[in-house]
């Protein structure tokens, strides 16, 4: 419970999360194009009031902090910290429990989109980042799966292994799945949370089995910043990246995927189901036109904004 009338700031402030003492890496190379220093400052400050600095390469469009909280930094925040910081931000519970109730309705959504489009029913469902295995196990049930959930938050990875299915706990990055293979691999809003988008892609393109599909889903930061008119409101600290539908069709044809079909949610979420195919290089080139054409709108906007609080 919040108390009544207290403000964002206030509900944050008594969490007392100090981010500027986090541990923090610094990421000088673009994780899609690797380009070296070579991004523009668009952000200093997240949605929570953090001092997080966000940066889009100029290369190719792609967003992302640095510093950024470390691994250990990222563990640590997602084992109690996250949860009560959302909770903070809209001035309402979000919990291990509540967040299935949210997670239903995106699950029955995902689920009609996805049903008519697999090739075959898949038997077994593997989900990045799966939190209390709502979706995963939604799915499993209309197609008789079984549903595999691998996530951060032990408290929420119990509610999933409570419920029959399997659980691994840790990060994407760090999951190591053998030998094995899912018919059906997801990663429902959890690519923006990554601390390496490529790696990850490409690894589960490796666990998707032979005829398998995989769905991911991005925030689309462009979305975002035409919706609110502010890339500060899009900017937080538990996203070290910011994806737009450019910079996501470049990592799919860089880590050998085929894009099949796609939505646009009215929340911003854009998802996309794809199949194995040909590791290809993006037209980088049409990146680069696309990064400054969100740049130069990113720039218009502050300075709109700055000429209104100067008024």
């Amino acid at each position: 419970m919040h108390a009544e009338g207290s403000t964002v700031a206030e509900r944050i402030a008594a969490l007392g999360y100090d981010y500027d003492a986090q541990a923090k890496e610094r990421s000088t190379d673009c994780n899609l194009c690797g380009a070296h220093g070579h991004s523009a400052e668009v952000a200093r400050r997240d949605r929570y009031g953090y001092s997080a600095t966000c940066v889009v390469c100029r290369r190719c469009g792609l967003g992302y902090l640095s510093p950024r909280l470390s691994a250990t930094g990222y563990a640590h925040f997602y084992s109690g910290v996250y949860r009560p910081l959302v909770s903070a931000y809209h001035g309402r519970r979000i919990d291990a429990e509540s967040v299935q109730l949210e997670q239903r309705g995106y699950a029955a959504r995902l689920a009609a989109f996805l049903l008519s489009l697999l090739p075959n029913s898949p038997r077994t469902i593997l989900d990045v980042g799966g939190s209390t295995g709502v979706v995963a196990g939604v799915l499993a049930a209309r197609l008789h799966a079984h549903a595999t959930v691998l996530d951060p938050a032990p408290e929420e990875l119990a509610v999933a292994k409570a419920a029959g299915m399997e659980t691994f706990a840790g990060l994407a990055e760090e999951f190591d799945p053998g030998e094995r293979s899912w018919d059906l691999v997801l990663l429902c809003q959890t690519i923006d949370h990554l601390l390496d988008v490529r790696a990850t892609l490409t690894a589960l393109r490796r666990m998707m089995a032979s005829g398998g599909r995989t769905f991911v889903d991005i925030l689309d930061v462009d979305f975002v910043l035409r919706r609110t008119g502010s890339i500060e409101r899009a900017v937080k600290v538990d996203h070290p990246y910011y994806l737009t539908r450019p910079t996501a069709a470049a990592f799919f044809a860089l880590s050998g995927y085929t894009i099949v079909a796609e939505r646009l949610s009215d929340d911003g979420h854009r998802g996309f189901l794809l199949a194995p195919g040909p590791y290809t290089e993006p037209d980088w080139p049409a990146l680069e036109a696309s990064a400054d054409e969100f740049l130069a709108r990113v720039w218009a906007l502050q300075a709109l904004g700055a000429a209104y609080r100067g008024t």
